[in-house]
C-alpha cells in the first residue's frame, strides 16, 4: 500500500488552491479528481465574478475570507498575468422600497471591511450606464471578473511545480480511519488503496457524500447535501449597453437576476434558483420568461426573444431551501476528533474570490494537526 503525506479531493478551484498551498508549505501532495479534467463542475458553472464582499453576515467565514480572498487574487492575477478585469458593479434600485435598503447593504459591506462602496444618484449611475433605468444605486469598484479556467491552471501549475502530482479519473470510493492517517480506495482505471497522514475532502457537491463513506467519520459532522440548480442565459440578438455589472437589491431567498459580463463584454443573465434532488446541468428553455421580467426592471429595453441558454451550475448547499443562506463550513480535527482530516462543506459562491484565503486556512489547520514529514524529520 502506498503511503502518502496529503490528499487532496477535488480538483476545482478550491481543491487546486488547497494543493498549491500545501505543496509550496513543503508537503507532498496527491490531488485527486474523479473527472477527467480540473474544474469540469461548480468552478467552471458559476459567473466567474471576483465578489468584492458586501452581501455577507459580518463575521462570518464567507465575509472574512471573500474580503482576504479577493485582495489576495488580484495580486495573484496581475503577478501571473491571469485575464481580469476590475469591472466595477453597481447594485441597482428600481423603486423607493428598494432604495431604503441601500443603507443597510452598504452597513453590511462596511462591517465586513469593504470600503470602496459608494452611494450614487439615478443620475450618476445613468451617466455610468445609459442603458441602466434606476432611482439610486451603490457603485462597487472592487467587484470584477476572472478568467476562471487560466486562474486554476496556473494554481495547478503552480502546485506540481512544488512537487504535487495530480491523478485525473480517480474518483475515491470510500475509505476508514487508521492508526496514522486515512486509507483510501480509488477507483478508475487502475484501482488502489492509498494512505494518507492528513485528508481534505474538498470534492464540492461531493464532500458530505464522501465524509460519509469514510469508517471513523462521527456521522453527526457530516451535513446533508442539498442542490440548487442556477441557470443563465446569454443575450443575443442585440448588442450589451453595459461595461459594469448590474445587479438588484437583493430580494428574498437571493441576489436576483442579474447581469455579468466575460472578458469579451458579451453579457449573461442569472443565475436563477431551482432545488432539484439530482445533478443534472441541462437548461431549459422554458425558464427565460421568468427573467424576462426581473431584467427589465433595471434593462427596459431588452427585447423579446433575445435570451438563449448558456449553462447552468449546481450550487453545493447543505442547507434546506427553506433556509437558503448558509455560511462555509471547513471542519478540522478540532471539530471531529480525526487528526488527519479536513472537511470543506458547502463551498459555493464567493468560493472563487475566496479560494486562496480558504487555502491559506486549510494550511494552518492542517500546520497544526499533522506537521509535514519534512519538518519532523
Amino acid at each position: 500500500m502506498e503511503e502518502l503525506d496529503c490528499v487532496v479531493v477535488g480538483a476545482g478551484v478550491v481543491g487546486l488552491a488547497v494543493a498549491r498551498a500545501l505543496a509550496l508549505s513543503g508537503r507532498e501532495v496527491l490531488i485527486l479528481e474523479a473527472a477527467d479534467a480540473i474544474g469540469t463542475e461548480t468552478s467552471s458553472r458559476n459567473s466567474e465574478v471576483i465578489h468584492a464582499g458586501i452581501y455577507y453576515p459580518a463575521g462570518s467565514l464567507m465575509a472574512r475570507f471573500c474580503v482576504a480572498g479577493k485582495e489576495a487574487l488580484y495580486r495573484y492575477c496581475a503577478e501571473r498575468g491571469i485575464s481580469h478585469s476590475r469591472c466595477g458593479k453597481l447594485i441597482v434600485a428600481t423603486s423607493e422600497a428598494e432604495l431604503e435598503m441601500l443603507p443597510v447593504i452598504a452597513a453590511r459591506a462596511a462591517a465586513n471591511g469593504v470600503a470602496d462602496l459608494r452611494r450614487i444618484s439615478a443620475a450618476e449611475a445613468r451617466d455610468l450606464e445609459p442603458a441602466l433605468a434606476t432611482v439610486g444605486a451603490l457603485l462597487s469598484p472592487s467587484t470584477g471578473i476572472i478568467d476562471s479556467h487560466s486562474y486554476m491552471h496556473c494554481l495547478l501549475g503552480d502546485a506540481e511545480n512544488a512537487g504535487a502530482m495530480l491523478v485525473l479519473k480517480s474518483p475515491v470510493l470510500g475509505g476508514r480511519v487508521v492508526e496514522g492517517g486515512i486509507e483510501l480506495d480509488v477507483g478508475g482505471d487502475d484501482p488502489v488503496t492509498v494512505r494518507c497522514r492528513l485528508l481534505v475532502n474538498s470534492a464540492g457537491n461531493g464532500a458530505p457524500a464522501l465524509a460519509q463513506s469514510i469508517e471513523g467519520m462521527p456521522k453527526e459532522h457530516v451535513p446533508r447535501a442539498y442542490y440548487a440548480k442556477g441557470s443563465y442565459f446569454a443575450l443575443s440578438g442585440q448588442a450589451t449597453p453595459f461595461s459594469r455589472l448590474i445587479y438588484p437589491v437583493p430580494v428574498k431567498g437571493g441576489l436576483g437576476i442579474h447581469l455579468t459580463l466575460d472578458l469579451a463584454g458579451r453579457a449573461r443573465f442569472g443565475p436563477d434558483v431551482e432545488w432539484v434532488d439530482a445533478i443534472d446541468y441541462a437548461v431549459d428553455p422554458a425558464r427565460a420568461e421568468s427573467f424576462y421580467t426581473g431584467i427589465r426592471r433595471y434593462f427596459p429595453e431588452l427585447k423579446d426573444g433575445a435570451l438563449i441558454p448558456a449553462y447552468s451550475g449546481i450550487r453545493p448547499k447543505i442547507v434546506p431551501p427553506a433556509i437558503a443562506a448558509q455560511d462555509f463550513k471547513v471542519e478540522g480535527p478540532e471539530t471531529h476528533g480525526i487528526a488527519g482530516l479536513v472537511n470543506l462543506f458547502g463551498i459555493e459562491s464567493p468560493g472563487l474570490t475566496s479560494s486562496l484565503a480558504l487555502a491559506d486556512h486549510v494550511c494552518e489547520l492542517a500546520r497544526a494537526a499533522i506537521p509535514s514529514r519534512r519538518l519532523v524529520s
